[in-house]
């Protein structure tokens, strides 16, 4: 509309029944808009709504071992970890110590090493191992594009560490 004093400005935005809002008060001079400041608070708060639907939440499962753990029970608790980091969420590993056991947490650390060299391709440790309590616990994440799907030349669908 043009430059005008405050005055002025404030009078017109008045006139119309809207509001004076000012823009870029660092500009020189300061930018100010007439408008409908609650239908602006509304807009504005609609989009932040939008956005946070928007927003990727991380999920953190978690999956307890024992420190003198089966092979077969090692095994599968290893393909529900890799199953839940195919689905993009973080994995909290927590090795369980019960009476004698907590005289021993190197039992626990070798198996939380283990778990994370079998993992080493599709996911990173992203929390070392922490003893806390009677519980030590070790965090991973999945790696980006670790379970990528591609064809292969017989038309069957295979992860890329497949291959």
């Amino acid at each position: 509309m043009g430059l005008f004093g405050v005055r002025d400005a404030l009078r017109i935005a008045n006139d119309q029944g809207l509001d004076l809002v000012e823009i870029a008060p660092n500009a020189e001079p300061p930018v100010c808009k007439m408008l409908d400041y609650k239908k602006f608070k509304y807009e504005q708060d609609r989009k932040a709504k939008a956005a946070r639907k928007n927003q990727a939440k991380v999920e953190i499962k978690e999956m307890k071992f024992r420190p003198k753990i089966d092979v077969g029970d090692y095994e599968t608790k290893k393909g529900h970890v890799v199953r839940f980091l195919k689905k993009g969420a973080r994995v909290k590993i927590t090795i369980m110590f019960r009476g004698r056991e907590m005289a021993h947490p190197e039992q626990g650390r070798m198996v939380l090493d283990r778990l994370a060299e079998d993992l080493k391709d599709v996911a990173t440790v992203e929390q070392k191992p922490l003893m806390e309590g009677r519980n030590m616990h070790m965090t991973i994440v999945p790696i980006k594009g670790a379970f990528d799907k591609k064809a292969d030349g017989d038309g069957d669908v295979t992860t890329e560490k497949e291959n």
